[in-house]
């Protein structure tokens, strides 16, 4: 069924919400019927719109009358237009200038690239907290308007939109915790860490489907620009080296890792990705989704050390070097060393 055209915000809303659609009182902040003012009003039958509105897949071009969406829509919270025809930044602002609880936008899959984003109808989002741009080809210096004008913004989708690289604005976004930059063309690490320096409060960076290629920053670097980062999504990426994995150890504060796909763990089996991952990650609580218990720890650890028994003393990984100088006694640091990693699994079952 082909989508209609040319239909404004007001119309579709009138008519998804309609007395005939939404008959019956179902709760607070439900669908309901008002009751008509009295002959003569101008607003005749009115609506009691849900805080959460869904509008996306009608074909909306552009606001309509703004002073129905103002009386309409006075307490919506939530708004989604994803998947609509709004290619005018200032039709957006009309409605959203109209709607001042709200906090959650949804603006995914509209050609919003087709037209410039001034800071005058960027203003009207300032109350915005959670922004959605997946897929609107939404520009950096669309982004950089949208950061200049709303101080509260938590969380941001910027998915499918094509980028290659990111663009720092001169001023950072503080108050940014929530990233999702997903399904795009990033490979180099030295666009990534843009966004440590963009967004410092950072504490959820979702990288899925970037082919990121590895993580080239000294230690103290990534501390320094992540400080708050608590959980990285790497599904996907193109990472080939275990020292990328012993890179993520540099986050001060992560907790929670996702490593799905990955090249480097192609060759292993599934328990001996989970494991050797693990074991890598000491203050990790959480691997692609589970939660990683006391006991799981302690044998992933058993095994990880178990793993490299037989593997030349050039590739074992330092993070063994060091349980195996920490554990062996000062007399026995000459010890070969399969004869260390022997003490040190005998000594651990002590």
């Amino acid at each position: 069924m082909d989508q209609p055209s040319g239909r404004s915000f007001m119309q579709v809303l009138c008519e998804k919400y309609s007395p005939e659609n939404f008959p019956y009182r179902r709760g607070p902040g439900m669908g309901v019927h008002v009751p008509a003012t009295p002959q003569g009003s101008p607003m005749k039958d009115r609506l009691n719109l849900p805080s959460v509105l869904v509008l996306n897949s009608c074909g909306i071009t552009c606001a309509g009358d703004e002073k129905e969406i103002a009386a309409f829509c006075a307490h919506v919270s939530e708004l989604d237009l994803s998947d609509n025809k709004l290619e005018d930044w200032h039709e957006v602002s009309k409605i959203v200038s109209n709607v001042p609880q709200l906090e959650f936008l949804n603006l995914s899959s509209n050609p919003l690239n087709l037209s410039v984003l001034e800071r005058t109808c960027a203003g009207s989002f300032s109350g915005v907290r959670k922004l959605v741009l997946n897929n609107s080809k939404a520009s950096w210096e669309t982004v950089h308007t949208i950061l200049q004008e709303l101080p509260d913004l938590e969380e941001l989708f910027l998915c499918l939109n094509d980028y290659e690289t990111v663009s720092c604005p001169s001023i950072c976004c503080p108050s940014l915790k929530l990233l999702h930059i997903t399904d795009n063309n990033l490979q180099d690490w030295t666009e990534i860490r843009k966004l440590g320096v963009m967004f410092p409060s950072l504490d959820t960076l979702v990288l899925a489907n970037n082919h990121v290629n590895a993580i080239e920053e000294p230690d103290d670097s990534l501390a320094r620009l992540f400080p708050n980062l608590r959980s990285i999504s790497l599904h996907k990426a193109g990472l080939r080296s275990w020292e990328d994995i012993d890179k993520l150890n540099s986050f001060p504060k992560l907790e929670e890792v996702r490593l799905l796909g990955i090249p480097l763990l192609q060759p292993y089996t599934t328990e001996e990705r989970r494991k050797l991952v693990i074991a890598r990650l000491p203050s990790v609580s959480k691997l692609n989704g589970s939660v990683v218990t006391d006991g799981e720890r302690e044998d992933s650890e058993r095994f990880f050390i178990r793993y490299y028994v037989d593997v030349p003393q050039e590739e074992v990984p330092f993070r063994l070097t060091c349980k195996l100088l920490s554990r062996t006694p000062r007399s026995s640091l000459c010890y070969q060393k399969t004869d260390s990693i022997k003490f040190f699994l005998s000594a651990s079952e002590v």
